[in-house]
């Protein structure tokens, strides 16, 4: 699971898997040792992580004092214990958006001073291809092709003082028709940009980690397929 905690890319493992080396600094081990915010630096994995560590560590994350965790990997003990607590501690709302392709070039959107994908909410009886492809056409005004799923992200965050986890699916899509592109401005959606993948590289210093997370896995599957 690729959850985003506070902008924070948080890992979760299941029983017996780790990171790959060199994505984290340091181990901590939650059978052995409590997880403090003193110990959250730079790159951690967490190993043999329960649901009441899990549950220390969200509360840690979630604080509005600064860290200085950059990422975080959690091996949990029990998959499915984890995801039934995070169902409980959550309102779980799905959603789809798209990466859509024109020639060698990608469609960003800008929205509230950052970069960003096309995407938004599921729809009462729609899948997540035809949400993905829906949010697309209606932010972007474009027309699209659906292609492969990218991932799934998932990020945390409050509404009206309650606690909101975002599983969001994201596929490829082609460009068919952009002929009356504009940027929904009922979305907030600034501008509209095609960007190469040097535009798309500077473009994240100015986007959301989970953003950065779908671009990364976009061309880590692209490059394997070719």
């Amino acid at each position: 699971m690729n959850l985003f905690i506070n902008d924070i890319p948080v890992l979760i493992l299941p029983p017996g898997q780790q990171p790959e080396q060199g994505h984290y600094n340091h181990e901590i081990d939650a059978a052995t040792e409590p997880v403090t915010k003193a110990k959250l630096i730079n790159h951690v994995w967490v190993s043999n992580a329960g649901v009441l560590d899990m549950d220390l560590i969200l509360d840690l994350i979630n604080s509005k004092v600064p860290m200085s965790l950059l990422s975080l990997s959690v091996t949990v003990n029990d998959y499915d214990a984890l995801k039934d607590y995070l169902k409980k501690k959550f309102k779980v709302v799905k959603a789809a958006g798209g990466l859509v392709r024109k020639k060698d070039k990608v469609l960003m959107i800008y929205r509230m001073k950052k970069w960003d994908l096309p995407k938004g909410k599921k729809e009462s009886g729609e899948k997540s291809k035809e949400t993905a492809v829906r949010e697309v056409e209606e932010e972007c005004n474009v027309e699209v092709k659906l292609g492969r799923k990218i991932c799934t992200t998932w990020h945390t965050y409050t509404m009206n003082k309650s606690s909101m986890i975002k599983k969001t699916r994201w596929y490829v899509m082609e460009l068919t028709d952009d002929s009356r592109s504009r940027p929904s401005v009922e979305e907030d959606i600034e501008e509209l940009r095609w960007m190469t993948q040097k535009e798309v590289y500077h473009a994240l210093e100015n986007s959301y980690k989970s953003i950065r997370f779908v671009f990364e896995e976009y061309y880590r599957k692209d490059k394997v397929k070719s």
